[in-house]
């Protein structure tokens, strides 16, 4: 059915892109009206071209454009290489991906939209296809303002003829901002309550993105001194309040959430990117589990993981914290959600083979402690499991891992395997686990934080946010009332204590889903992203290659070597790409660059 889909969404391109050889068939029709009488004249021709829109959704793929990527230029993920974009070495491209996939992609909606009065359709339908083509051209249009700030605006088709368009000069960003909170709001009142069937845009998938959107738009408002920030967040909060208390169910086991086989009727899940055994899969769990795999949560990311009495780790009165010193000890009584992320520390034999045995028979042994634990957290085969093994089954003997010789490694002790599981047993490259797109998990992060920044924040918004999402952490509920300002003494003391804690969850539960850079930037806070990398504490003597920080005996693994420089103020947009304004004169950079 799938490849049934793709076909067709290439011979309707075909028919309304390329011209036709038939002379006598051009005779009959010219390829306009051809397009107009072919394409977009019944609904169902309609459902079939929106279909390609879905691809301009980010999924798990088979290339770099994995979200994970984009964590690395934050401060909670690392790679063992120096990032361009936090050294001040980013240069301005030629060409950007996010600026002319976007434009390519909204050209492809606004046919659809120019040509929706045509179709033989009644009003009511034509106002359902126009709503998911402008929640798709507002994704698009959030793409381009959030990387570069005010673009060009198009409402239509354009043609050579349109020169005035295709010359013009870049729209606020005022005017782009608001035009995408336009079209959202139209999409949210007339899409389908139910979308065309399952898994497709409904009105609950257009309230998400204006959930994100409206978050986005109103905190970077807020943070980089423009007017009008709280027009987005109140746009944030309406859509973020209806779907928590139309959807105010998650999925119980966070793991699942990333690995399972099929994500359809599962709570809080609202769209998602399903895969197919030989139709399509991707990568990403091979790529997790394999030699090719260098990313890192650093010793700030694992140090945001609350312990189950839901305390910040260096809080005075918190006992459940057993400090760092100590691999075993470091995972002991604290968020499940951390053993999600990167494996927990354990010893056997059959280093690099497909075969293993523990190295004592005692159950109790600390080597082997977090088998069961694990095992109850994830359920086990096909999901996350120990030993770590690599797509074809060989073992990593222990964890931490720091040698290339083994399947699996790490640079500074903390190894990402968000994305692991064995639904395609031994088989590389073609992974079939969902990946969800728009889910509550994001929604209730994103009401509680603006709800904080409108002064609305209370136990009754904790209770149904956060508290939820702690709940699959084995993590008690958020007490509002308890979090003073020395509730957590490595807190930004220039962040509210509660917004702190708020953020705090931001980062945990979306921790390498892609967001965190963009989270940075919004808040202004990219200076976080160029302070010291570090990783897990070891001992010289026991991993004499590995680097610590200060060429230390013992202490903090600092894999790279050099600090970033100062964050520069004008990174926070990124450049029109030198060969869009080499076709328009008319594209001013952005300042600075």
């Amino acid at each position: 059915m799938k490849n049934l889909k793709y076909i067709l969404i290439i011979l309707l391109s075909g028919i309304l892109f390329t011209a036709c050889n038939e002379e006598d068939f051009l005779d009959k029709t010219p390829k306009d009206e051809l397009s107009a009488a072919t394409i977009f004249s019944t609904y169902n021709n309609i459902k079939t071209y929106s279909w390609s829109f879905y691809d301009f959704l980010e999924s798990y793929g088979r290339s770099t454009s994995w979200a994970a990527t984009r964590d690395l230029d934050g401060d909670l993920m690392q790679t063992n290489g120096r990032r361009s974009y936090l050294y001040a070495s980013y240069n301005i491209p030629n060409s950007d991906g996010r600026y002319s996939s976007s434009y390519s992609n909204i050209r492809k909606v606004n046919i659809m939209l120019d040509h929706l009065d045509e179709s033989n359709i009644t009003e009511e339908e034509k106002n359902h296809w126009r709503g998911v083509g402008l929640f798709f051209r507002a994704h698009e249009y959030f793409t381009l303002l959030s990387t570069f700030g005010g673009v060009t605006w198009v409402e239509n088709e354009l043609t050579d003829l349109d020169t005035d368009l295709l010359y013009a000069p870049r729209d606020s960003r005022d005017l782009v901002a608001d035009n995408i909170l336009r079209d959202l709001l139209f999409a949210v009142d007339n899409i389908k309550e139910n979308g065309d069937g399952d898994n497709t845009i409904t009105a609950d998938v257009a309230r998400a993105l204006l959930s994100r959107f409206g978050l986005f738009e109103g905190t970077w408002r807020k943070y980089h001194g423009l007017a009008s920030s709280e027009k987005f967040l109140n746009a944030c909060i309406t859509a973020s309040q209806e779907l928590v208390n139309k959807h105010p169910s998650i999925m119980s086991n966070y793991d699942h959430v990333f690995n399972s086989e099929n994500l359809a009727g599962q709570p809080g899940i609202l769209l998602y990117k399903h895969y197919i055994i030989d139709e399509l899969t991707h990568w990403v769990s091979t790529d997790t589990r394999s030699t090719n795999n260098k990313y890192d949560i650093t010793r700030k990311g694992i140090d945001k993981f609350l312990t189950k009495n839901g305390m910040p780790i260096y809080n005075a009165g918190n006992t459940q914290y057993l400090g760092d010193k100590n691999f075993n000890d470091e995972f002991k009584n604290r968020d499940n959600r951390l053993l999600i992320m990167t494996p927990p520390p354990y010893k056997v034999t059959g280093d690099g083979g497909q075969e293993f045995d523990f190295l004592s028979t005692d159950l109790n042994d600390p080597t082997r402690e977090y088998f069961s634990i694990l095992e109850s957290i994830t359920s086990g085969f096909p999901y996350k499991n120990l030993p770590d093994r690599n797509w074809s089954g060989r073992v990593t003997g222990e964890v931490p891992n720091f040698t290339k010789l083994v399947p699996t490694q790490t640079n500074n002790g903390y190894r990402f395997w968000k994305v692991w599981n064995e639904h395609n047993y031994k088989v590389s490259s073609a992974d079939v686990s969902d990946c969800p797109i728009f889910r509550m998990g994001e929604v209730m992060l994103n009401y509680a934080e603006a709800a904080f920044e409108m002064g609305q924040f209370n136990q009754a918004i904790a209770d149904a946010t956060i508290t939820k999402l702690r709940a699959r952490g084995g993590v008690d509920p958020m007490d509002v009332g308890a979090i003073t300002a020395d509730w957590d003494p490595m807190r930004d003391q220039s962040v509210d204590p509660v917004l702190w804690e708020i953020r705090r969850e931001r980062a945990i539960e979306l921790m390498g889903d892609g967001y965190r850079r963009d989270d940075l930037r919004r808040w202004k806070k990219m200076d976080y992203a160029t302070e010291i990398k570090l990783g897990r504490w070891v001992s010289k003597s026991d991993y004499p290659t590995v680097k610590i920080q200060n060429n230390a005996s013992e202490g903090y693994i600092q894999a790279i070597d050099d600090i970033p420089p100062a964050f520069p103020e004008y990174y926070y947009l990124y450049p029109i790409p030198s060969n869009e304004r080499v076709i328009n004169p008319n594209l001013d950079q952005n300042p600075d660059w």
